[in-house]
């Protein structure tokens, strides 16, 4: 099996491990500056975090864990900030049934309840490696109606593993009905990715239960066949104002993903029903040719600019063969109509390399991202300034190499932007935990 389609997933690192990282040059903005805000004690507190963290309305940090020393199987947690040190307040510990191995970050609807999904657990009856785990399920953590008592959890749905899908895969996002929409890697009773894992994923929608306390419904909008339309989408979609939904697959395209081999991944769109009822329409725009050309490999998370250009990094390929940032503009007179720049190619000497994370804008129209690799091959922070001039190129500097203790290792998230300009994620590795590569950390890098 391929390593680097194991790498695809939070959860597939932690169990194969780290794949060795080549380290590159790249220009450093000095100045920044970097805090771990907590270190997971691979306890009941939970170890390697399964993704980003993300500020509630009072300035509190959220994120979910993919181990823990209690249950094995996660946590979902809460940072308070009191006289200036972060405290980690669990919030809850799975135990199977109620979901196992959280694969992304979390969201917050506006009542402060955090949603996210896991990959295994649930009512569904998959089996890998001769062990029924689960088919993953998506969850809701509501907050208690008085201060100090216990969150609750609700399995708002468990997959099956059949047509509904298999393996909840990336960060969950809400449209302003409060549906929630996110991708299976696996599931959906079309085409073969994966030896361990049945058919190439879907898209799904959460519809929220009309009266409280009523069922979620589940209904989902595309299901890959790893053809042309791309295979094993990695979640972090991006909703546009009509409510088309944007993702990538981590395969598939130009070619079949084969053997977990062939294909290089797609970008591709999601148009809502003209009446109510119908099916959405699927678009791929964007296929990736791989090494030594765009990138393969691209990552969930897409972003879009004030014009509609969508942002996004792919793990590989690329000159250096260590990834790319990339920006997708519609054309409307040309053929085709989406066309693909790379603003960047990363892993040639000290740089960063297999940018997993993805990209945030600031205010200004800069991008920020993190990723392994850098001057002390423990990860880095880097910035994309938009060009001075119209055809000119995106200035790239590493603003934090990440050392070693206290700092974390490895990040492999979205970064979160403050109102002041300061920067949050997470790293799966690193820190002063006893695991033996540190049990991982929530930081801070700020100008």
């Amino acid at each position: 099996m391929s390593s680097n389609r194991w790498m695809g997933s939070t959860t597939r690192l932690l169990v194969l491990g780290l794949a060795a990282v080549l380290f590159a040059d790249s220009a450093l903005a000095a100045g920044w500056k970097e805090k771990v805000l907590y270190s997971f004690q691979g306890g009941n507190d939970g170890t390697y975090p399964a993704g980003g963290v993300v500020f509630d309305q009072t300035g509190n940090l959220y994120g979910a864990t993919g181990w823990d020393d209690s249950t094995g199987i996660g946590t979902v947690f809460q940072l308070t900030k009191q006289n200036g040190i972060w405290k980690n307040n669990l919030l809850y510990t799975f135990h199977g049934s109620d979901g196992s191995i959280p694969t992304g970050g979390v969201v917050l609807d506006k009542s402060g309840n955090i949603y996210g999904g896991t990959a295994y657990g649930g009512t569904g009856h998959c089996i890998l490696l001769g062990s029924d785990v689960g088919c993953g399920l998506v969850y809701e953590i509501s907050p208690p109606a008085r201060v100090g008592a216990a969150w609750t959890e609700t399995v708002i749905y468990s997959f099956q593993g059949g047509k509904d899908g298999y393996f909840p895969q990336g960060d969950l996002v809400f449209d302003n009905a409060g549906n929630l929409y996110g991708a299976t890697q696996f599931g959906g009773g079309f085409g073969s990715c994966d030896p361990f894992y049945p058919f190439c994923g879907t898209i799904f929608g959460l519809s929220p239960p009309k009266k409280k306390g009523g069922k979620w419904t589940e209904k989902v909008l595309y299901s890959f066949k790893n053809k042309k339309d791309g295979a094993d989408p990695n979640g972090g979609l991006v909703l546009d104002k009509n409510g088309a939904l944007y993702g990538t697959t981590f395969c598939g395209g130009d070619a079949e993903c084969q053997n977990l081999q062939k294909g290089d991944g797609v970008v591709f769109r999601l148009k809502p029903p003209a009446m109510r009822g119908g099916d959405w329409t699927y678009k791929v725009l964007y296929s990736f040719k791989g090494y030594p050309g765009d990138g393969t490999e691209p990552n969930g998370g897409l972003i879009f600019d004030a014009q509609g250009t969508l942002y996004g990094t792919t793990k590989g390929g690329g000159s250096h063969g260590g990834g790319t940032a990339y920006k997708l503009r519609r054309v409307a007179t040309k053929n085709p109509l989406w066309q693909e720049k790379v603003l960047h190619q990363f892993g040639s000497g000290n740089d960063a390399i297999y940018p997993v994370g993805g990209l945030v804008f600031d205010p200004a129209g800069n991008l920020y991202g993190d990723a392994p690799g850098g001057i002390n091959a423990k990860g880095a922070v880097y910035r994309l300034q938009p060009p001075l001039k119209k055809a000119g190129h995106w200035r790239y500097a590493i603003l934090y190499n990440l050392k070693d203790l206290p700092d974390g290792y490895t990040p492999w998230s979205k970064l979160t932007l403050d109102s002041s300009g300061n920067l949050y994620s997470t790293t799966i590795s690193g820190g002063n935990g006893p695991c033996q590569q540190g049990c991982g950390t929530v930081f801070e890098v700020w100008p």
